[in-house]
């Protein structure tokens, strides 16, 4: 691949974006190479995490160079939405790490992830207000889901970039590390995650999207019941619970 790697390592997969001389800014080639690794970490039952994590600057956004005199339909073909959904439909959790920039379409991308960690450094924001344009790809919907309304109207109506401890004081990040440690640190959480009950966490990431989905909360409940139900005919189970009890850790086979 051109601009992106993948890393595998003790179960747990590392995307990066490589391409410094435009502050890793997101362009279709970029999407349409992560689509391909996407399909291919769905398939990988050894990936039991991913993390997305690019050096120095996360990603600048999207390509605004390629974007200026591009039709209604070239904007429906360059839009990344199918992408970012394939990543949020992903059964394993997904972890941005987000250092330098991470603006407009980049933003989004760490928004289809179900953590973010951001470094000291780190500047998050909209500004496709600014640009005479909105969002295209999840922000006014996933953003408001994950922080509130409040504040994913004020990040998206003013356009504002914002720094890692607002971004941490409003919910859209989970933590924020020093520079030189939010790499090590978001490696050492996968790592943590990595070591769970695979099954189980797959049913959890499914029972949040399916219940959350529900009109009637109760509904959702009932969906969770039934999960919870079906992990009793699991080796992992009983392996859990009987580790716990030989007070030893469990050694997980994702049955």
């Amino acid at each position: 691949m051109r601009y992106l790697s993948l890393q595998i390592e003790n179960g747990i997969g590392l995307i990066s974006v490589h391409r410094p001389e435009a502050l890793n800014a997101l362009n279709r080639e970029i999407i349409d190479e992560l689509d391909a690794l996407l399909d291919q970490i769905r398939k990988d039952q050894s990936i039991h995490v991913l993390v997305l994590w690019s050096e120095t600057n996360f990603a600048a956004g999207s390509d605004i160079k390629s974007m200026v005199e591009m039709t209604v339909e070239e904007a429906a073909d360059f839009i990344f939405s199918p992408t970012y959904n394939k990543l949020d439909l992903l059964d394993i959790p997904t972890i941005a790490g987000i250092e330098g920039y991470a603006l407009g379409g980049a933003l989004e991308l760490a928004m289809a992830c179900d953590i973010r960690f951001a470094s000291e450094s780190a500047k998050l924001g909209y500004p496709e207000i600014n640009l005479g344009i909105m969002p295209g790809a999840g922000g006014t919907i996933r953003t408001p889901l994950k922080i509130g309304s409040p504040w994913a109207r004020e990040l998206i109506f003013s356009g504002d970039i914002i720094d890692a401890h607002r971004a941490l004081q409003i919910g859209l990040v989970n933590r924020v590390y020093h520079d030189d440690e939010l790499f090590t640190e978001t490696m050492k959480f996968a790592k943590k995650l990595s070591a769970k009950a695979p099954l189980a966490m797959k049913l959890i990431k499914q029972t949040m999207r399916e219940g959350l989905a529900c009109a009637d909360p109760l509904d959702g409940v009932g969906i969770e019941m039934k999960n919870w139900a079906t992990l009793f005919a699991t080796e992992d189970q009983k392996e859990g619970m009987r580790a716990f009890i030989e007070k030893r850790k469990p050694e997980y086979k994702g049955k």
